[in-house]
């Protein structure tokens, strides 16, 4: 706690506690003053005199509130061990409020002219109502200390925790560039053989997916998303020619709606690597949106014997990277010969 927040504090909690606990008193004394108290006791104290006493009490019991909260304040920050701290806390907020309570009773006895009202006990019993007060400053004191404390320790650790994700995010994005880059570049150095027209035109729209993944964004737009998609589509459709086919179905109305870039490519790619795409059996992938703002990416299930070999980020990452980003994975439904993938769009 810095210097003028701890002064602000003590001030605070200094006023709160005194103008409560000193209106109970004055309302408490006129009660029992005008109904309790029988009348021929009642001149012999009179409402000036338990005001102007009243009124010094509040001012010493204001003072050593400020100065004791200040004190426990200033020795919870320091850099010492928590008993060591607790212990130099109660033995010097005692011995302050001992003196505080002396000097200010002295000074109340020496300025007060109704000497007669005050009795010998005045002095003991202010020292140990200032004694009881200290005690209260010191638990009020440690329990802000603890809330703080908590406060501050529950912060770090969702830093910790945002931080860890943003990482943890951050590697997952970063393992799909390269396996992209890696199938692209096969594709191309085979399309170079076969059909430099082809070639050419791969080039083309290799040059907008590489300036879409190369961009630092964490979400973008479903519309900016399904560009890039068709684009990399258009390179596999390249590449397969008429053995692969993709149907789209998707409302405008979610073109501005939220997703993780490379969600629907990835998808596509995870397609075509475990299905068969020949002639005699096409593939054909389908993109749909729902009333509920969800895209789906499904295609019939038409496995392949044997797996490619290769890394990619897969499924699995793909759900880890939103449930990193929105804290909810994919959807992966298998029904009817039909794989579908459903990703839940959030609203812009």
């Amino acid at each position: 706690m810095q210097h003028r927040q701890i002064y602000r504090t003590a001030l605070i909690y200094s006023a709160i506690l005194n103008i409560t606990l000193y209106v109970i008193i004055l309302f408490a004394f006129i009660y029992i003053r005008n109904s309790v108290m029988p009348e021929e006791h009642r001149n012999e104290i009179s409402e000036q005199t338990m005001l102007i006493h009243l009124w010094f009490d509040f001012i010493e019991t204001f003072l050593l509130s400020f100065v004791l909260y200040v004190l426990s304040f200033r020795i919870l920050s320091m850099d010492l061990k928590l008993k060591i701290r607790i212990f130099l806390q109660n033995v010097s907020s005692f011995a302050v409020a001992m003196m505080l309570s002396i000097l200010f009773a002295n000074i109340l006895l020496c300025v007060s002219n109704h000497y007669e009202s005050i009795k010998e006990p005045f002095l003991p019993g202010m020292i140990i109502r200032d004694l009881f007060l200290s005690g209260f400053i010191i638990l009020i004191s440690l329990l802000k200390y603890m809330s703080d404390k908590q406060q501050q320790t529950a912060l770090e650790n969702k830093t910790l925790i945002a931080e860890n994700m943003r990482t943890r995010y951050e590697a997952l994005k970063n393992q799909v560039d390269p396996h992209f880059l890696f199938n692209s570049l096969n594709t191309l150095n085979a399309l170079i053989k076969i059909d430099t027209d082809k070639a050419q035109q791969y080039v083309q729209q290799l040059s907008y997916v590489f300036r879409y993944t190369l961009q630092n964004k964490e979400i973008i737009s479903l519309e900016e998303e399904l560009n890039f998609t068709r684009a990399y589509c258009h390179l596999m459709q390249i590449r397969y020619g008429d053995s692969l086919r993709f149907v789209y179905s998707i409302d405008d109305r979610f073109n501005h709606y939220s997703i993780i870039p490379l969600s629907l490519q990835t998808l596509v790619e995870n397609a075509i690597k475990h299905n068969v795409v020949t002639a005699k059996q096409p593939l054909t992938i389908s993109f749909t949106t729902n009333d509920s703002g969800t895209v789906c990416v499904s295609n019939p299930i038409q496995l392949k014997k044997e797996l490619e070999s290769g890394e990619g980020i897969g499924l699995v990452n793909l759900s880890e990277r939103y449930r990193l980003m929105w804290q909810q994975g994919i959807v992966i439904k298998q029904n009817d010969g039909i794989f579908r993938v459903e990703i839940v769009l959030n609203e812009p």
